[in-house]
């Protein structure tokens, strides 16, 4: 018998032969089939680390607020329905499951057959779990993080015993842009209900995901490149449009490269860049315009915002600089944060604004993750900790000539408020529809 092939045999003579060796080679016997070279290698790393073979799965879950937050800043997020459409239907009708695990082997999100979920959930297999290989041992999660290619984890080749009734296919998903890992995405069932082709399958899928990342960023660019243009034809001089990792988007005035090194964090002002010297940065949506050799001005240079929420068909932010300026359409949710943040200069904390958004500070992790996507345009106009306008920025706040013609659409308690208070005549610090003020 092949131990390198169980799936080819009877379910049970394959697993009782694999824990023959798994036996063997963990007490450091000679084995009479020897383990194949990723297992043994895993096993190693295994031993070395002193796993716990009983390792209770129950233990130290992430928390839903944890999970939620990791899914939110996730690049994953972006490629479930890839994986979705590759695997699902093939594990409703196997009886598997499909994970997705975020680089510390986190599990995120879960998916699959009925028959599959009850039992993941009966052996404590649920999102949040912790499937790092230095954790519960040789997996399909943890072993493919590590060996960074496709790995099939059959039956007692798990070290984890509550894993040994499963059979384990994960492949790791790296991002595109500089090959750094992500996670992995796997599928598991019964040993009886294993296919053959379950390894090449879910390879390819991985693979597809990565596909599609690599068009997700290539779309970025395109965005950053129209809103650059413009910018760009009005300088004189060198200077580049760059997203935030740095990815070039569009040049003037010097040679084309892929990619800028950018320390981080990075912020406006003047940095001496690699190859470059001293440069001004200013923020664009989605990145960074990056000035070689531009001379500090003598006057003011102060940035200023913006919101214009006078049509509520279409609400801005508009950002300029030293060198020009962007505008940036803003989504319904969006203009109500900004707008929120135009009325508390000081700033509002997580729970405050959870409270203006939604009437429950409890639902932090729903505005931080709003907050973030709102940062990857507005750059380093704003702050945290609380959220806030950076400090010394121009606010110009821009209101409809009728108070209930403020976000129409809106039914946060916070825009409720100032909505009400304007209409009635109260005082309110927005009255006037371009008044600016200091943040």
């Amino acid at each position: 018998m092949d131990a390198s092939r169980p799936a080819a045999q009877d379910a049970r003579r394959a697993a009782r032969a694999l824990g023959e060796v798994r036996g063997a080679a963990l007490a450091g016997e000679r084995p009479k089939m020897a383990p194949r070279p990723v297992i043994r290698e895993s096993w190693d790393r295994t031993v070395r680390g002193g796993v716990d073979p009983d390792h209770d799965f129950r233990a130290d879950v992430l928390g839903l607020d944890e999970v939620e937050r990791r899914r939110q800043t996730s690049r994953l997020r972006h490629v479930l329905p890839v994986l979705q459409e590759g695997l699902l239907s093939f594990a409703d009708s196997a009886q598997h499951l499909v994970a997705v695990a975020d680089a510390e082997g986190r599990l995120l999100w879960l998916e699959g057959s009925p028959a599959g979920l009850r039992k993941a959930d009966g052996q404590g297999l649920g999102v949040g779990g912790d499937f790092r290989e230095e954790v519960i041992g040789t997996n399909g999660i943890g072993t493919s993080l590590v060996a960074r290619r496709p790995v099939e984890v059959v039956s007692a080749e798990h070290f984890a015993r509550p894993l040994q009734s499963w059979v384990c296919t994960g492949a790791p998903i790296t991002d595109p842009r500089d090959g750094r890992l992500l996670g992995a995405v796997d599928v598991s069932g019964p040993l009886e209900s294993h296919h053959p082709a379950t390894l090449a399958l879910v390879g390819s899928v991985a693979k597809l995901a990565e596909a599609r990342l690599r068009d997700l960023h290539l779309t970025s660019l395109e965005r950053l490149r129209a809103v650059a243009a413009p910018v760009l034809a009005r300088i004189g001089g060198r200077a580049a449009a760059v997203d935030t990792d740095g990815w070039t988007a569009a040049v003037t005035g010097m040679p084309y490269t892929n990619r800028l090194a950018l320390p981080k964090p990075l912020s406006p002002g003047w940095r001496r860049l690699p190859g470059l010297g001293p440069c001004r940065i200013e923020p664009l949506p989605g990145g960074w315009l990056i000035r070689p050799g531009a001379e500090r001005p003598a006057d003011d240079d102060t940035a200023r915002i913006v919101l214009d929420l006078a049509h509520w068909r279409r609400c801005t932010v508009t950002a300029s600089g030293g060198s020009g300026s962007w505008t940036h359409e803003l989504s319904p949710r969006h203009a109500e944060l900004l707008y929120l943040l135009a009325l508390h200069p000081t700033g509002r904390t997580a729970a405050a604004l959870a409270d203006d958004m939604f009437g429950d500070p409890a639902r932090t992790v729903t505005v931080r993750a709003e907050m973030s996507r709102v940062r990857r345009y507005m750059g380093a106009f704003l702050e945290h900790r609380p959220y806030r306008f950076t400090e010394g920025a121009e606010v110009d706040l821009r209101l409809p000539d009728d108070p209930l013609d403020l976000l129409p659409h809106s039914l946060a308690p916070g825009v409720l408020r100032a909505r009400g208070a304007s209409s009635h005549g109260l005082p309110h610090e927005r009255t006037r529809p371009s008044e600016t003020w200091h943040g």
